[in-house]
């Protein structure tokens, strides 16, 4: 049965600095996505101030401003999703991903595709300057600050066992830096592991396991920084190599055309480093092409 796609804006740099990537909301949509049939809006959720100073007692900066804001933003997805409609969250930094599965977790057990080309698991001592943009997936399954991770007592939002990590490139940068170890209940598909079986392979697979055991559906959490730097300088921390867009359109098409998928956020992009707008309209076409696969299935 076809659904409604329904746009929610979530424009908070909270776990980053307002770098430009609370733009990318209206770039995306005013490069073409917004005209996409079918798609609705369901509002935009404004974050609380941002506050430069890191906090003390966690390492974290913004941690209660992220804790509130990923509440409100649970308000607003888990609205769609109790309307039955498809939610599409336009980020902001990555820390929305909190809110998304917070929303999720009020409902159920849910999975996640996390499509980074980082792996964020990075423990608040051990990231520079204390972004919660580094930290997502780990403060999603229970590892960190407790006001980050006891989100409304739900703590974790997602279970380890119910985790693809795909897609990135990251491991000797993080290992230097002395980001803590994914868990090994964990799955993670490195870039290279995708390039040995294909990413159309590898997307089946990935999905098989967040459908395989026990949840509800799972969530694709799509961190732009995935795609190849050669295709996606607009971000804000680059490094080589990545995802081509046929292989990203393969990878997100294949999951949302699979009826468990319940939503989709889009994180990270910054129109700021995209001046004459090519890539948000390109950006916005590969989207389209995916999402008008899961309104059809």
């Amino acid at each position: 049965m076809a659904i409604e796609v329904a746009v929610v804006e979530a424009p908070s740099v909270l776990g980053l600095r307002p770098s430009g990537v609370q733009d990318l909301p209206r770039a995306l949509l005013d490069a073409g996505l917004g005209g996409l049939s079918g798609l609705s809006r369901a509002g935009r959720v404004v974050p609380p101030a941002y506050e430069a100073r890191r906090d003390t007692g966690t390492g974290v900066l913004n941690p209660g401003g992220i804790a509130r804001y990923s509440v409100l933003l649970a308000d607003a997805v888990g609205e769609v999703l109790d309307g039955g409609r498809f939610p599409l969250v336009l980020g902001g930094d990555c820390s929305i991903l909190l809110g998304n599965l917070l929303a999720l977790r009020r409902r159920g057990r849910h999975g996640l595709l996390f499509l980074d080309g980082h792996t964020d698991f990075y423990q608040p001592e051990a990231e520079p300057t204390g972004e919660a943009a580094s930290m997502e997936l780990a403060l999603v399954t229970g590892r960190g600050p407790r006001m980050l991770t006891e989100l409304e007592g739900r703590g974790p939002l997602v279970r380890d066992e119910d985790v693809v990590v795909f897609g990135f490139r990251d491991a000797e940068e993080s290992a230097a830096a002395g980001m803590q170890p994914l868990p090994p209940g964990l799955y993670a598909l490195d870039l290279d592991a995708v390039r040995a079986v294909g990413a159309g392979e590898a997307a089946r697979g990935a999905v098989g396991r967040l459908t395989g055991g026990g949840t509800d559906g799972f969530w694709v959490h799509l961190d732009v920084d995935v795609l190849d730097d050669a295709v996606m300088p607009a971000v804000d921390y680059r490094q080589p190599g990545g995802l081509t867009w046929s292989e990203l359109e393969t990878v997100l098409g294949t999951a949302l055309s699979d009826d468990r998928a319940v939503g989709l956020d889009v994180t990270i992009f910054n129109p700021r480093l995209d001046p004459d707008g090519t890539i948000a309209t390109r950006l916005a076409e590969c989207l389209a092409a995916c999402l008008r696969r899961a309104l059809a299935a």
